[in-house]
């Protein structure tokens, strides 16, 4: 099996600027796939945006760690702070959660998908990656069996457990955020060399550093990822590897071809 890549860049809808690097890295880039945060606001003039690239895959970037739920602050309030928001510790959630809180909340930022871009999402990742935690991870992944999505695999372990729901799950998933931009062309360029057979998603975070952003320890970097995303030399590296970009809406078709 040839090595294929999903690049999926999240946050859609985190700001305008985001929104618009993700689009321009999608239109001169390699993204193919991106995931979106409903929770906040913005999100009909997001899905404007949307509209204007009808081949990039859009899934759901389920939230519980920035901003305000969906849900009325009362119904999940060992999710929130005195303020009604988010509170911003992923550690945190997956100590004192509530799985039926985390399980309404995110059957409303699905509902709330469904209602503004009029289809399901194509498939469901997690802010900071909240479902690595072992309870959070139960909840999303029952929410992939009912939608009938995929679910980011983030380890071999949970990628194993997602198909055990029979749906289909990446090999690997490459990827992170820090004090400096994750992905520069060079690091872009020897992982596409060494890409093993396979799917491989590609987590990505371009954007442009609009003052919206500002407060975000990850602002800047996301200039630097938009720029490697479309480098010609990352574009170079990919076809001499013989890669082949797909969104996560191809994914259960190819896996269904795996040999």
């Amino acid at each position: 099996m040839p090595p294929f890549l999903i690049v999926n860049a999240d946050d859609f809808n985190l700001t305008e600027g985001v929104s618009r690097g993700i689009l321009t890295a999608h239109r001169h880039g390699i993204v193919t796939s991106t995931t979106v945060m409903v929770n906040l606001p913005g999100l009909e003039r997001s899905r404007e945006l949307a509209c204007e690239a009808p081949r990039l895959g859009l899934g759901l970037h389920l939230n519980l760690t920035f901003g305000p739920p969906v849900l009325p602050s009362q119904r999940v309030p060992s999710l929130v702070d005195g303020n009604a928001r988010f509170v911003r510790d992923r550690v945190r959630v997956g100590a004192v959660g509530n799985p039926s809180e985390i399980r309404a909340e995110w059957a409303a930022q699905a509902e709330r998908f469904a209602a503004v871009f009029g289809r399901q999402p194509t498939h469901l990742d997690t802010h900071h990656h909240v479902h690595r935690h072992p309870r959070v991870f139960e909840v999303a992944l029952d929410l992939a069996e009912g939608l009938g999505i995929p679910l980011r695999a983030l380890t071999p372990e949970l990628a194993h457990r997602i198909r055990g729901r029979h749906l289909p799950a990446v090999d690997q998933a490459v990827g992170d955020v820090g004090p400096d931009a994750f992905w520069q062309p060079a690091r872009l360029i020897d992982f596409l060399r060494r890409l093993p057979p396979g799917v491989t998603e590609l987590m990505c975070h371009p954007g442009y550093a609009d003052g919206a952003l500002s407060a975000s320890s990850y602002y800047v970097q996301r200039e630097v990822e938009l720029r490697a995303l479309c480098d010609p030399r990352v574009k170079g590296a990919l076809k001499a590897a013989g890669v082949r970009c797909i969104a996560y809406g191809d994914l259960a078709a190819v896996l269904e071809n795996r040999p």
